[in-house]
């Protein structure tokens, strides 16, 4: 359950810095209540991690080998695509304020800019509960699909189930946190080529780690 555990906590802690989900709950925390902003997107990401490790848990009924090879396959695909996306990044750039227009900004940053200013736009009532619902809607639709859903899709087929959700959803926690109260001040120090290929090789590292494990 440790080892569980701890992959989920690394791979989420390391995969979510400056994804699209990341940058949205950045957006909106400069926008409305920093509490209901966390509070929204962590439902979302909660709700989306549990959906995950179960839906890898049900994986199961498959043979172990095509689960064992195929959890390899995948993170080495992962790794391979995470460093090929690093080496297209500047390695001088750091995020900007809201809004710049600059070749720095990430096309998950833009993404995530263009989904909060079409909710803002049709946002009537800033109440609690719409901030809330706000946040919620929009990071769950951005992480169904990504990669840390499928990569948690696959360490919950792969390894214990409960460790994977503990560790998934404190590391979305983690990175939630670093986006809403943090800000632009912390992301403004963060390299996201750097992240990027220290998520590259992990991916790497945990494709060797299940390879040498028993199937």
């Amino acid at each position: 359950m440790l080892e569980a555990f701890t992959a989920g906590l690394l791979f989420i802690t390391i995969g979510e810095l400056g994804d699209k989900t990341f940058f949205i709950s950045m957006c909106l925390a400069m926008r409305h209540s920093r509490r209901f902003v966390f509070l929204g997107s962590m439902l979302a990401l909660i709700a989306m991690t549990v959906l995950s490790v179960l839906l890898g848990h049900v994986a199961n009924v498959l043979p172990q080998h095509w689960i064992h090879y195929g959890t390899i396959v995948l993170f080495t695909g992962f790794g391979f695509k995470m460093l090929y996306d690093a080496s297209k990044m500047k390695p001088e750039c750091r995020t900007k304020s809201l809004g710049d227009s600059t070749e720095c900004a990430s096309e998950a940053e833009k993404e995530a800019m263009e989904a909060v200013f079409q909710a803002e736009a049709n946002l009537q009532k800033k109440t609690r509960l719409a901030i809330m619902m706000e946040a919620f809607t929009l990071t769950f639709i951005a992480e169904w699909g990504d990669r840390t859903q499928i990569t948690t899709m696959a360490l919950g087929a792969a390894k214990d189930t409960i460790g994977v959700m503990l560790g998934a959803i404190l590391g979305h926690a983690i990175c939630c946190a670093i986006a809403v109260f943090g800000g632009r001040l912390i992301a403004s120090r963060i390299s996201e080529r750097t992240v990027t290929i220290v998520g590259g090789l992990l991916f790497f590292v945990f494709a060797i780690v299940t390879w040498a494990s028993p199937t």
